[in-house]
């Protein structure tokens, strides 16, 4: 199986992800920067939009914050994406909670989730963890607020029954505190397979910051690093199978 993690960018690079995307052969994907709408913004890949790229049918939207253009909701939040449906699915609040009416410079924009799918696999159970993480405009070594934030992941996570899998873009670097703790309960294989960047050519910046986490149930057969442009991330591909 195959599981891919990507930051989408709000999907503004519409032609170049949905070309791209429709090429790919996944099982999942894990989706940040993620897009409904009830409206047409054709400048936009709506989450319906990469849903039939990727042929992947099922889909759990987290909702975070709903910006309203024309009278129409513009809803930024994670998706998960699947060749089956979940057994389970729910989103959990690391930081506040949905905007359903957000104002520019007024509210949050921090409103920071995780969504956990759950899926049964040849008898065999499956978690995936999606995450975008808190943003810190000045660096990407985090500070208290991430670590709190990483610690409610951390000890949700380190007590499921079953495989796991965690991805998403943490905005922080291999040399945080925030993901060392991570670090300390599962395999970080960005950090195994020493990327020196996951961020595009469309960014300057050059930082670690897109990660898969795996425990000790899951088979690692391929890990690699997507650099086809599609976002200011790049995308992270796993190649996995569920231990016995």
């Amino acid at each position: 199986m195959k599981i891919m993690s990507l930051n989408l960018w709000q999907g503004r690079l519409v032609g170049m992800v949905s070309k791209h995307l429709e090429t790919l052969d996944i099982d999942f994907a894990c989706i940040q920067e993620d897009v409904q709408s009830t409206g047409r913004f054709p400048t936009f890949t709506t989450s319906s939009k990469t849903s039939k790229s990727l042929r992947l049918p099922y889909v759990y939207f987290s909702q975070i914050l709903n910006i309203k253009i024309c009278g129409k909701d513009f809803i930024f939040g994670n998706g998960t994406y699947s060749k089956n449906e979940s057994a389970e699915s729910s989103t959990i609040f690391t930081r506040g909670s949905y905007i359903a009416d957000y104002i520019e410079g007024e509210d949050d924009y921090n409103v920071r989730a995780f969504e956990h799918t759950v899926y049964e696999i040849g008898g065999k159970k499956l978690n995936i963890i999606n995450h975008h993480g808190h943003h810190i405009n000045e660096h990407k070594l985090g500070n208290d607020e991430t670590m709190r934030q990483m610690s409610q992941i951390h000890d949700y996570a380190k007590v499921l029954d079953g495989a796991i899998i965690i991805c998403g873009d943490f905005n922080l670097e291999p040399e945080s505190r925030s993901i060392q703790l991570l670090d300390q309960s599962f395999r970080n294989l960005s950090v195994e397979h020493e990327l020196k960047t996951t961020r595009s050519l469309l960014t300057t910046k050059k930082e670690v910051c897109d990660y898969i986490f795996v425990n000790d149930q899951v088979t690692v057969n391929k890990f690699y690093m997507d650099e086809t442009i599609v976002s200011d991330h790049n995308g992270l591909v796993l190649d996995f199978d569920l231990k016995a």
